[in-house]
């Protein structure tokens, strides 16, 4: 048996290793092995899940895609938000994202892998490249492989344990454990500018494979949301809607008259509020109010209570703001309905994790802010959940998508265990 070796430098499997997680490439195909046609391609790497795939030819240049879906012989062609086509310049990545995620990967029978209408390797069971840069990947050809477009080898590799794709996979496959409720409800409070609605759109953005800001955010000093909006969050811009659903309120101030009334809280919780109601902090939700729910459903309460906390101000707290998050956690103990805290805006606190995101479970600093959110709020450790929203960047994180789903399954958990509570018969 002949012994397949990878043709990529140890430096060139981590830069495509950084670019998807804390994974391994495992070789499935080679096709000066296996041979260069679609018939070996697909014998070797059919429903393997995740893929990087290689091209190689005769004047250095190395090039490829990825694809989180499996590869088939179906003919049709496969949605993948987060397939990227990319390029070697020495040890360093160049990457060219999907444009028509719709069609991001095409499954064709008599060739090895295929992108959209943009790129193969192995073409036609021959050892050639396709290239047609446009609709659905844009590249600079002469960048990407000199525009030679005759293999020297093709290599396909398994990724395995990518952690952002089993996270994504996990939340697309949770389902209530009450079947009268569709969607589990979570509830987002907390103060101005704490990341409230930069939350919904951090999450968007994960499952859409790109930044995106769909609900209003910024750093006024007055709440920006002013109306009670419930968000669903789809898998992917074409996909359906995920089983849980984003709720967002005005900010919490800690002046008496503004902000964010706790009785209008209340209403939130037990589901009487409808969506788009136009928040009055001097008066608080009234029965009479158009769309109040008299007799609200399981489907229509809040399941979980997310409090957002950013993590540069938790010393700086004020006590009239501390106060009236106590007087909020008190009602929803009330119901037992169970508690998060997000600690926010972690970079901004600490130098060391804005360096590297996965220093935030190493730095002492962010370690302190969740013991002392802990012991201000009074809620154990464990509920304390740091994370990172995207402002700025105009680039998808790894490292902050994960926190970003790790704080999503935390809250679907925590809201089975309400279900799991109130023991309502299916």
């Amino acid at each position: 048996v002949t012994t397949m070796t990878s043709r990529l430098t140890k430096s060139q499997q981590r830069a495509l290793c950084s670019q998807l997680g804390n994974v391994k490439l495992k070789l499935l195909y080679k096709a000066s092995i296996h041979g260069f046609t679609g018939a070996a391609f697909h014998q070797q790497c059919d429903s393997q899940g995740p893929t990087v795939s290689v091209g190689y030819n005769a004047t250095g240049h190395i090039f490829g895609g990825y694809t989180s879906k499996p590869f088939n012989q179906s003919g049709q062609f496969v949605q993948d938000d987060r397939a990227f086509l990319f390029a070697f310049k020495g040890e360093d990545l160049l990457k060219y994202q999907v444009i028509n995620s719709n069609q991001a990967v095409k499954m064709i029978a008599n060739s090895g892998p295929y992108f959209g209408e943009s790129f193969a390797l192995v073409n036609g069971s021959q050892a050639v490249v396709y290239s047609n840069p446009g609709n659905h990947y844009n590249f600079n050809a002469a960048e990407m492989h000199g525009d030679n477009l005759q293999l020297t080898d093709c290599e396909v590799y398994h990724v395995k344990g990518e952690k952002r794709v089993e996270l994504m996979d996990s939340i697309k496959k949770y389902k209530p454990i009450t079947s009268s409720v569709p969607q589990a409800r979570i509830l987002l409070i907390g103060p101005v500018g704490a990341g409230k609605s930069s939350f919904f759109n951090s999450i968007n953005s994960v499952f859409r494979g790109h930044v995106t800001s769909q609900a209003i955010a910024g750093c006024s000093g007055t709440s920006l949301t002013t109306q009670f909006r419930t968000y669903s969050v789809k898998a992917g811009r074409e996909g359906k809607p995920l089983p849980f659903m984003l709720c967002d309120t005005m900010g919490l101030e800690e002046s008496t008259g503004a902000g964010l009334d706790v009785d209008d809280i209340l209403s939130i919780l037990k589901g009487h509020i409808p969506d788009c109601y136009q928040f009055n902090p001097s008066v608080p939700l009234q029965v009479e109010a158009h769309g109040y729910r008299r007799s609200p459903e399981l489907k229509d309460q809040i399941h979980c209570v997310v409090f957002l906390i950013d993590a540069c101000k938790v010393s700086i707290m004020p006590t009239k703001l501390e106060e009236k998050l106590a007087a909020v956690r008190r009602k929803a103990i009330l119901m037992g309905i169970p508690q998060l805290i997000l600690l926010t805006k972690v970079d901004e606190a600490c130098p060391t994790v804005a360096e590297d995101l996965s220093n935030i479970y190493k730095s002492r600093y962010i370690k302190d802010m969740v013991q002392e959110v802990s012991v201000r709020l009074g809620v154990p450790l464990s509920c304390v959940v740091p994370v990172k929203n995207y402002y700025e960047e105009l680039e998808l994180d790894l490292k902050c998508d994960i926190l970003l789903l790790n704080a999503i399954i935390q809250m679907l958990r925590f809201a089975d265990n309400y279900f799991d509570d109130i023991k309502t018969p299916t």
